[in-house]
């Protein structure tokens, strides 16, 4: 075997053993995976950190019911990288390929790690416009802004759409989704993230440390509810008659949905899911300039338990994102 073959063979990925705090990850080493017939190998650029990361390292959440027999694991639901094999059913990939997609939801996971399998139906061409590392932060963020609006709220033009945690990784695409469909857009946010959000398109922000969101706003067509809980049921008093609020914590969302049911109103909780259609929509988007992914911080792969506990602390403006090929 030579040099570059030995090189090629073995790879970094975090894993853990066990749910628990950030400690629990590790920076480990295997095989390079090798793809079934309709799977390619990505050598991974940039994987996303997400809310379900942590959540499910926790083992809260239907993800974690999903992976706790399968320990190890890696985690990493969404990916940006270079196509390096194909299997042999592939045919709309090759190596070389720039692609993106959310993958292994919910039970593979793989996205933290030098190198990672994808279906060849979860992934798209990124594009030229964005960077390898940074795209890797969009898909599982993207989509479920984008399915949460569209999907579960059915926004259409001229609404008025509130949207809780507009600074965040799902927030500030969701206030870009909305405003590219003509809404009016209304987000919650920190006074310290009102010039970011007035750059994305937001009409309003209502910094939610001194000012209550419920007496601001009154005949909402769509709440898109990123914070769940509190948040999630004081919201629905901000609904016109026939409005829609889409809650996405699942640990909270049959509470808000039951809420809304004895007050007569529409609640919806959602899970995202793969969606090249969307992802490909969102990726037009992004190639007219309409939308732009902000990345708030970027940590080399072994670095991953101090990207947890950020992500874990809150507050990120934007999103988080492993850069797996850094040393």
């Amino acid at each position: 075997m030579d040099s570059h073959q030995l090189w090629r063979a073995i790879m970094r990925h975090i894993v853990y053993e066990q749910f628990g705090e950030a400690d629990v990850l590790k920076l480990v080493e295997s095989d390079q995976p090798t793809p079934s017939a309709n799977q390619v190998c990505v050598r991974v650029a940039g994987a996303g950190l997400n809310p379900i990361d942590w959540k499910t390292r926790k083992g809260l959440g239907f993800a974690a019911q999903q992976i706790k027999d399968r320990l190890p694991w890696t985690p990493g639901y969404d990916l940006a990288g270079t196509v390096i094999e194909v299997g042999d059913d592939v045919t709309t990939l090759s190596a070389g390929d720039r692609v993106m997609g959310m993958i292994g939801f919910p039970g593979a996971g793989g996205g933290y790690a030098d190198y990672a399998l994808a279906r060849e139906d979860e992934l798209i061409i990124v594009p030229e416009e964005m960077d390898l590392v940074s795209a890797g932060g969009l898909p599982l963020a993207a989509l479920t802004a984008w399915q949460g609006l569209f999907e579960m709220a059915g926004l259409k033009p001229e609404d008025k759409v509130l949207i809780h945690a507009g600074a965040g990784g799902v927030g500030h695409l969701a206030i870009q989704f909305a405003k590219a469909r003509g809404a009016h857009v209304i987000a919650t946010a920190s006074a310290s993230n009102a010039d970011f959000l007035a750059t994305l398109g937001a009409d309003e922000v209502i910094d939610y440390t001194c000012d209550d969101f419920v007496d601001a706003c009154y005949g909402l067509d769509v709440v898109l509810d990123l914070v769940g809980g509190e948040t999630g049921h004081r919201s629905l008093h901000t609904l016109a008659e026939h409005g829609v609020l889409v809650t996405i914590p699942t640990v909270t969302a049959d509470p808000i949905i039951t809420a809304a049911e004895n007050m007569g109103l529409r609640a919806h909780g959602m899970t995202v899911r793969p969606d090249v259609f969307h992802l490909e929509e969102i990726a037009e988007l992004i190639e007219d300039g309409d939308v732009r992914l902000h990345v708030d911080e970027t940590f080399p792969l072994a670095h991953a338990v101090a990207a947890h506990q950020k992500l874990e602390a809150g507050h990120v403006r934007g999103k988080l994102v492993l850069d797996c090929q850094a040393r």
